[in-house]
């Protein structure tokens, strides 16, 4: 949330590496938004390779992509759905509705469903490799 809040007004991104057998993340990776833009985002490709390199040097899959949305709830938009290619959790951070703040969900198919969320522990150091 804290990445979200400093990348504003743009939307902002990431990658989470983690086990995928347990569903736990054990990174997170702060990527630039290569649109910079407050409605869309794109990980930086340069970032990308770095953020991946980093969690397979680690043992660990790319677990979850998060994005923010900065004027919009954390519910997947039309474009989330459609450019959502990789076999991962989707973490969307919404800047304009405290209520739900941050959503996960499981995009396939074109079908986004909303998966449970638990936050336990210390926070992840985020590492930014942009």
């Amino acid at each position: 949330m804290a990445h979200a809040r400093a990348e504003m007004p743009r939307e902002a991104c990431a990658l989470l590496g983690g086990d995928r057998s347990t569903g736990v993340a054990t990174s997170v990776h702060l990527t630039r938004n290569a649109l910079a833009s407050p409605l869309r985002f794109e990980v930086d490709p340069q970032d990308l390779v770095r953020a991946v390199l980093a969690v397979d040097a680690a043992g660990a899959s790319v677990l979850a992509i998060f994005h923010s949305h900065t004027r919009s709830p954390a519910v997947p938009s039309p474009a989330d759905i459609r450019e959502a290619h990789y076999s991962a959790f989707h973490l969307i951070a919404s800047m304009s509705d405290p209520g739900q703040p941050l959503r996960a969900w499981q995009i396939d198919g074109g079908i986004a469903r909303e998966i449970r969320l638990t936050i336990s522990g210390g926070a992840l150091s985020p590492m930014r490799v942009g």
